[in-house]
């Protein structure tokens, strides 16, 4: 008996040791001989530099590394010229994020260390949607490591300060460096003294890894919380008191980046209020921040309950501006006109603001894409936006060039992303998410990096598979592999061909094609997006429709008006086809969404395989957790493609192809489904 004691409680710490719970991220590489790091000027973040170079260190024991400060006309913001001795750059963020890349070439066996690596983007700024309340809108990972609710809202203990230095390591080592630590829906509350204070005590944890503070705030600041009658940006008083408050915010914080602001959008208030303009609300502001060097990320993102396509309307409401903001104002565009969905052709205001600093809008949250639950690797569709083609300024205006000021020469380049980051051990709830705000930081440093670099850098780094062993070399092209085809997997499964918005009520995670409830607003049901009826399906937004495709420069503009140029990815974004329009394939269009819902159910069915493939190595905790979510998954892409091919069958009368897999659920059975989740306030 004692003996088998014995034996349990010596596997239990075998396992134990072999246990990895993901907090390292993508950071888990401890050094394997000593350095010698030189440097003639000392500070916090030269420090931390060196610090991470002798703990990281994976080259040749007792070398020498000099990290030197220098104005080289080569380098480009916080870029750096690195070499196997020596970093050079013009910052010391530079140098930071030049360790950390030499770091990253020696854990992944790359053999190129020479080099000049500057960043695509002045400014590589998170974006967290976290209340003041510690909750996460679109947050699938727990709570949020900035705010806490009730008594604890102003304690700041010393697992914050932990935390905190710790999410920003990790930002710094891929380049991030701006973080909004609220909601864009702003409580007005978070340009109250006591929050402030609470600002400048994680700025100043911040700081030291090249990271600014930004704020998102509310329009209607100077009346909710300032005791004035208006908030309209023309009057007077309204103008001085944000700029005292702007002087306020830099007393405390000294390297404050400035605003983002979400106006006249889903209820929040803003400058059409008075019945001013975007501009004027944005300049406004602007003149407030730019004696300090502040800037004002205002967002595109609105639409109105009305007739017009939800499609057009930023266009439609921005274009007219154009040229008219300050050169300290960024007009943040999401990638797709609509909302981060899984996938859209680009916004048509990239490369359309010629006169206007504009920035891209990703979501690495996963709000249309399965959440915390499902596999879903978003460089892939970033690398989609990045590289797709405006034409605004002729052949190759592509949206990474027309936002990083290859084309256009505005004052500030910059990009953000929609955080996944909450406060479960793992940060991202799904150990694959975590590929994702790694991703965006990589694209944000560099836009030309492809999805396949950058999936091999991070299992390479996650799962520390570098040896050059054939098994391990297996093992990386396999998870790579997985990662590359899962954001179409999940496409295909819940809205292939230009299908969009048709998730169930609220939480925007299941099937619910048929959701439209009495008295609700029509673009905020599914039937909006995809008008399905007994002709056909689809949204016609050509010359003959909402005329959406006007709004996009020649050729896209005739190509995506003409169903037989229109790629086919986007053709329901476009058209409304006859369920017998004849694809390319040679099938129907009705057979073209039964493969297309088939191969994404099946394409995930195989991510389980290779993933269990890959249990000899993976660590155990990691390994059951992610073949616990690919089930999930499993069983949601069987979900979706059974709810949305009983749904229209319903509308067509056409049988699914004999060569598929018969639906294993019944649409009445999903539907009663979504409802009692609706009832109960909850997703699956």
């Amino acid at each position: 008996m004692k003996t088998s004691i014995f034996s349990l409680f010596f596997i239990l710490i075998c396992i134990g040791l072999h246990a990895e719970d993901g907090h390292k991220l993508w950071l888990r590489a401890q050094s394997t001989s000593t350095v010698n790091v030189e440097c003639s000027k000392q500070s916090p973040i030269i420090e931390i530099a060196k610090i991470e170079l002798q703990n990281m260190w994976q080259g040749k024991a007792g070398h020498t590394v000099v990290l030197k400060l220098a104005k080289t006309k080569k380098l480009q913001g916080d870029g750096f010229l690195l070499s196997e001795n020596q970093i050079e750059s013009n910052t010391e963020a530079g140098l930071l994020y030049g360790a950390f890349e030499m770091l990253r070439k020696q854990q992944t066996q790359s053999s190129d260390f020479n080099g000049i690596f500057n960043p695509s983007y002045d400014l590589r700024i998170l974006n967290h949607w976290d209340n003041l309340d510690g909750t996460i809108e679109r947050g699938y990972a727990g709570q949020s490591i900035f705010w806490h609710p009730g008594s604890e809202a102003f304690k700041v203990t010393q697992e914050d300060k932990k935390r905190w230095t710790e999410y920003a390591r990790a930002n710094a080592s891929i380049g991030i460096n701006g973080t909004v630590l609220n909601n864009v829906n702003a409580s007005p509350k978070i340009l109250t003294p006591e929050y402030l204070n609470r600002v400048r005590e994680i700025a100043d944890i911040l700081r030291p890894y090249g990271i600014q503070t930004y704020l998102a705030v509310n329009f209607a600041s100077p009346s909710v919380i300032g005791g004035l009658s208006t908030s309209d940006p023309l009057n007077q008083e309204v103008v001085v008191w944000w700029k005292n408050k702007v002087n306020e915010i830099y007393k405390l914080i000294p390297d404050f980046g400035g605003f983002l602001v979400k106006a006249n959008s889903e209820g929040q208030p803003g400058p059409q209020n008075f019945g001013r303009t975007h501009a004027d609300g944005a300049n406004m502001m602007a003149d407030a921040l730019k004696a300090q060097g502040g800037i004002v990320m205002w967002r595109a993102f609105v639409y109105n309950p009305s007739d017009e396509d939800r499609a057009k309307q930023a266009y439609s409401e921005f274009m007219p501006l154009d040229g008219t903001f300050r050169d300290n104002v960024i007009v943040q565009v999401k990638n797709g006109p609509i909302d981060f969905q899984p996938r859209e052709p680009f916004s048509p205001l990239f490369g359309a603001m010629k006169g206007t600093g504009v920035m891209p809008e990703f979501q690495i949250t996963q709000e249309y894409l399965g959440h915390s639950v499902h596999m879903v690797f978003l460089a892939t569709m970033w690398e989609e936006v990045l590289n797709s083609d405006t034409f605004q300024e002729g052949k190759g205006s592509t949206v990474a060039r027309c936002t990083d000021g290859s084309i256009f020469k505005q004052k500030y380049s910059a990009i953000a992303g929609v955080s996944n980051v909450g406060s479960d051990i793992n940060w991202c709830g799904h150990h694959f998410a975590q590929a994702n705000w790694y991703a965006f930081g990589r694209l944000a440093w560099d836009n030309t990096l492809t999805s396949e670099q950058i999936a091999d850098e991070w299992v390479k780094l996650t799962f520390g598979k570098v040896s050059n062993t054939e098994d391990d070399a297996d093992f990386v092209k396999a998870v790579k592999e997985l990662m590359l085809d899962s954001r179409e997997a999940a496409v295909d499964y819940m809205m292939p061909l230009g299908l969009h918005h048709i998730f169930a009520a609220h939480h925007h995670y299941g099937p619910g094609p048929w959701w439209a409830p009495s008295g609700m607003r029509k673009d905020w049901t599914p039937p909006y997006y995809h008008r399905a009826d007994s002709l056909g399906i689809g949204f016609n937004r050509t010359t003959s429709g909402s005329n959406a495709v006007s709004q996009y420069h020649q050729p896209l503009s005739q190509q995506f008006n003409d169903p037989e140029t229109c790629p086919e990815k986007y053709l329901l974004w476009f058209h409304h086809l006859p369920w017998d329009y004849k694809m390319k394939s040679g099938r129907t269009l009705w057979d073209e969404l039964c493969f297309h819902y088939d191969s994404g159910v099946q394409k995930v069915c195989g991510f389980q395989k290779i993933w269990d493939k890959s249990e000899s190595y993976v660590d155990t905790e990691r390994f059951a957790a992610v073949q616990k979510k690919l089930r999930e998954q499993s069983l949601n892409a069987q979900e979706w493609k059974d709810a949305c091919l009983l749904y229209f069958q319903q509308f067509n009368q056409l049988p699914i192809p004999y060569d598929l897999e018969r639906p294993v659920n019944k649409l009445e059975d999903l539907i009663e489904k979504d409802e009692k989740q609706i009832r109960e306030g909850r997703r699956n």
